[in-house]
């Protein structure tokens, strides 16, 4: 049966089309019962016996939950309890357009067997379809079509049992007038909570539920504590007319009572504006997107200098003025920026939070604060009756809303992560906490992967370069699997070298489009922990398959160069090719074999030329202007049984990791020259924004309190003026400054070359640049592959390929992964560091101050490359005083001063008093300040076999 609905749009030219849509019904929509016998349906989905303990409905039943269930109670749908349920199609298309993610959540419970989950296509069939009629709203129209399938449903059922207990189907809803119409109808119908708590085997299930509007009018003081949040249509006005502006809410870790909203404009235009005090910040959560009108500028404020955290007791609904004020008097004595207030929220950017519970003092109450890991996130409001078992646990909670009568948001309970301080729950909420996609590769991504076992075809042979031939090796960390890169040079007959980098195939296995393919996309990049890798790839292809490791054969794409004794290139080649590694070092064993003036095999010598080489490189680029930064990384010895670290040291640098460096530099250069060459629109490419100057300023002061000048008008210039930094006897000054320049650098992010116009990467002083060199770890690398494959007519093209508005989407995607991993490999450092000082005690270091703050100083200890904060406190009855002057701000403590860079002595250790936010503590022993208490020496650490016995 066909339907058909004519309408005329306009055009952009102006002109106007007749649009026709045919809908197609047809009478051949199964049921998906067990129980029925009509439909001809091969494997039904739906439970003959479809029972649950309920006082609601004590016969068996299917449930038809409509779209607002679906969005709000997704958790709850989740869980293993809820089976034999009816999504839809009307509900199912409306999810998609509302949210994304519950739509992506959804659509993973349909497609697991034992939950049971129908789609059943109403829109499609004869007898469910409905047309929207005159004066009806979209809303109130799905609403109908749901109760019209519910109602067939029931019909179409009935007729094939008999008896009062037969099998029926109910109706969720929350909303009054849905159900009403139902019941008149005579359909079975339930308010979702009014079901759920129903379940009396499961009490488990009402934990899960989001929090209806009677319920969050319930928890709430008649007080209002907030303004009113603008309606969306007043907002864009606002927008429009330039009174409001538009950004992203960026809360800020040290200070609860502030934030920035990062307004996005054209450039260099970008402008953030200063957030203090809760009324202005007016219920925005971390990464929602905002509207803000700015103050007047009398009423401009500096960020505060105060480091300022809400504490885990529970406060009243009022607005802690003493600290605002506190807040305010810390703020007048620094630069003012331009300061506004939230007037609305354009996009909720919600999701499930992990932190703890803090279980209230009132004796059998059900309502509890729940306080985030993330310090950005405020507390949540939520009601459980387990608290008790919760308490001490990792959980997860998600925010239903925030009314303007409540200090907090109201959220509800989703999972117990494990109990707070284990390695593997810690490990867990870290990758939660950064969004890093971290289950297991499913079936049908693995279903892609080749069939083993795997060997080179001739079919391979023909279409590559055979350069098993060639004293090919790899140098990387010790414990590396996923061999990206190898390399290889010659000399040749005419004196000058051939130099080649190989680098693995990934492109061959992960073929554009499929399972496999979107898995790695939406993934980005590998993930390493201390300890853990979670790879952007399955296992066989990244430790296996694609991994060039020693003495196998395997499928690389090469870039082989021609170069003189000054490290001039004369030619670049780029081919498809097949390798046979001769061997895997580490950095320290390819060190040793140049290092060892008895060694002259072919590997040995290979290397040697590539270190001389590098070398060279490494001097033009330098001289160029590229900047040669510092950030100090540590390395973790583990224990072998127990695997918790034994020591930490920083990593120590070798020629051989400069040698690697610098020709995976090169490929990459050399190979994003080339894909702009053939692709100009489409070419995938890296580019490092210049600093604005003001990033700078503290860099300046902190060089000028030791009377040296840094000059920031170029790359070069900084590059020079940080080469002839030095201060006499105080050999750590140059590494200080390098750290300090490293933190006043922009990110470097992924763009498609006809999106963007400004190409250059500041950092390396190269006009252009692109990731080559990776494809194991970082889908940047595989499209890059794909598009050189394709410039040298190795592989074909797809649409997508050349798209250049969908590349710019994935450099979206990949830029956002490869910055939330990074976040997560300092958070897995941190948490081991945590560890390491659980096992040894207070250790004495010394250290240097990096900065200064209005009540504490940021000290470095370069022996862990660890930071820490050392507070003055006026408990310690002290007081403190922030002075700012031309060379920079100092700390006045007592008689002491302290200024940036000084050196200082510190005990540091764990302080574990609050379990999920614990922290290296530092206290200052030398300069000694009278009042400043410093924490008694602890006894010796215990022993490998101490410890294994407690």
């Amino acid at each position: 049966m066909l339907k058909s609905k004519t309408f005329v749009k306009k055009t952009r030219s102006g002109g106007v089309m007749k649009v026709v849509r045919e809908h197609y019904l047809r009478d051949d929509i199964w049921c998906g019962s067990e129980t029925c016998t009509e439909c001809k349906q091969d494997s039904p989905v739906l439970q003959k016996d479809a029972c649950v303990e309920s006082n609601l409905c004590s016969y068996p039943h299917y449930l038809v939950p409509d779209t607002n269930v679906v969005l709000h109670q997704i958790d709850v749908l989740e869980n293993p309890v809820i089976r034999n349920v009816i999504i839809l199609q009307t509900v199912l298309q409306e999810v998609r357009h509302r949210s994304a993610p519950v739509h992506k959540r959804l659509k993973d419970i349909i497609h697991e067997k034992e939950k049971h989950f129908y789609t059943f296509t109403n829109e499609h069939h004869r007898e469910t379809f409905i047309e929207r009629q005159p004066g009806e709203s979209a809303n109130d129209r799905n609403d109908r079509a749901i109760r019209v399938a519910v109602k067939w449903y029931s019909k179409h059922l009935q007729t094939l049992q008999s008896g009062p207990d037969g099998l029926k189907v109910v109706l969720l809803t929350n909303d009054q007038g849905n159900k009403q119409k139902a019941e008149e109808n005579g359909m079975v119908a339930f308010k979702f909570e009014e079901y759920i708590k129903s379940l009396l085997a499961n009490p488990e299930l009402v934990d899960l539920l989001a929090l209806s509007n009677d319920d969050k009018n319930e928890i709430t003081s008649s007080k209002v504590l907030f303004p009113e949040h603008l309606p969306l249509s007043r907002i864009q006005v606002g927008i429009k007319s330039g009174s409001y502006l538009q950004g992203t809410f960026r809360a800020s870790r040290d200070n609860y009572l502030e934030a920035t909203v990062f307004v996005q404009g054209d450039g260099e235009d970008s402008t953030e504006v200063l957030i203090q005090g809760l009324q202005n910040l007016n219920r925005a959560v971390h990464q929602d997107v905002v509207a803000v009108q700015l103050l007047p500028r009398n009423q401009w404020l500096a960020p505060s200098s105060v480091v300022l955290q809400d504490d885990g007791v529970a406060k009243d609904d009022d607005v802690e003025e003493n600290e605002e004020e506190k807040l305010r008097l810390s703020a007048a004595e620094a630069a003012r920026k331009p300061t506004g207030k939230v007037v609305g929220i354009i996009k909720r950017n919600w999701r499930p939070f992990c932190g703890m519970l803090n279980v209230s003092q009132i004796k059998e109450s059900t309502r509890h604060l729940f306080t985030p890991a993330d310090r950005r996130v405020p507390r949540i409001r939520i009601e459980t009756r387990q608290a008790s078992t919760l308490a001490g646990q990792r959980i997860m909670v998600a925010i239903d809303g925030w009314p303007k009568n409540s200090r907090y948001p109201n959220g509800h309970f989703v999972r117990s992560l494990g109990g707070a301080g284990e390695k593997e729950t810690e490990q867990e909420v870290l990758l939660l906490e950064h969004d890093v996609p971290h289950q297991a590769f499913s079936q049908a991504v693995l279903s892609f992967l080749p069939k083993m076992p795997w060997a080179i075809t001739p079919e391979d042979m023909v279409k590559r370069e055979d350069l098993r031939h060639l004293t090919v090796c790899s140098v990387d960390p010790p414990g590396c699997t996923d061999i990206d890169d190898a390399l290889h040079c010659r000399e040749l007959e005419n004196g000058n070298f051939e130099v080649g980098v190989h680098i693995a195939d990934v492109s061959h296995f992960i073929r554009p489009g499929n399972a496999l393919d979107k898995e790695a996309a939406n993934r980005g990049t590998t993930v390493y922990l201390c300890g853990k890798r979670i790879d952007m790839v399955p296992e066989l292809l990244s430790s296996n398959l694609c991994s060039l490791r020693s003495n196998v054969e395997r499928l690389a794409f090469s870039c082989i160069w021609e170069i003189n004794h000054k490290a001039e290139i004369l030619k670049t080649r780029f081919t498809k090719s097949v390798i046979n590694s001769k061997a895997s070092l580490t950095y320290a064993e390819a060190q040793m074999r140049i290092d060892d003036t008895n060694k002259t095999d072919d590997i040995t010598q290979s290397l040697r030329g590539l270190n001389k080489l590098a070398k060279i490189l490494k001097r033009q680029r330098i001289e160029n202007g590229a900047l040669t930064l510092s950030s100090l990384e540590v390395r973790f010895h583990m224990d072998s049984e127990t695997h918790d670290p034994i020591d930490l040291q920083t990593k120590e640098l070798m020629e051989t990791n400069s040698m690697v460096e610098e020709f995976m530099l090169l490929a990459n250069i050399s190979v994003a020259q080339k894909i702009y060459d053939e692709f100009s629109e489409c070419a995938l490419l890296r580019k490092h924004p210049a600093p604005p100057p003001s990033n700078y300023d503290v860099l300046i002061k902190a060089a000028k309190s030791k009377n040296v000048e840094i000059r920031v008008d170029s790359a070069k210039a900084l590059a020079d003026s940080l080469d002839g930094a030095k201060v006499e006897s105080f050999s750590y000054f140059n590494t200080l400054l390098r750290i300090l320049a490293t933190r006043c650098m922009m990110q470097a992010v992924y763009f498609c070359s006809g999106m963007d116009s400004d190409f250059h990467h500041y950092g390396l002083a190269s006009p252009i640049y692109t990731h080559f060199t990776s494809p194991i770890r970082r889908y940047s690398d595989i499209i890059v592959h794909r598009l050189l494959a394709v410039a040298i007519g190795a592989d074909s093209t797809y649409p997508d390929l050349m798209d250049k508005h969908k590349q710019s989407a994935l450099c979206n995607n990949l830029n956002y992964r490869h910055k939330m991993a990074q976040y997560a490999q300092r958070a897995s450092v941190t948490f081991h560091t945590q560890l390491f000082f659980k096992s040894r005690g207070r250790l004495n270091e010394e250290g240097f101050v990096l900065f200064v703050r209005k009540n504490a100083i940021i000290v470095l200890i370069p022996k862990f490359g660890l930071e820490g904060t050392v507070f003055f406190d006026t408990k310690d009855k002290v007081s403190p005083s922030l002075v700012f002057d031309e060379e920079g701000p100092t700390l006045k403590v007592e008689q002491h001063t302290f200024h940036i860079f000084d050196q200082v002595k510190v005990t540091i250790g764990l302080d574990d008093s609050n379990i999920q936010h614990q922290k290296i503590r530092m206290a200052l022993t030398e300069p000694s300040i009278p009042g400043v208490s410093v924490p008694a020496p602890e006894a010796e650490p215990p022993t490998k076999k101490q410890k294994l016995d407690r």
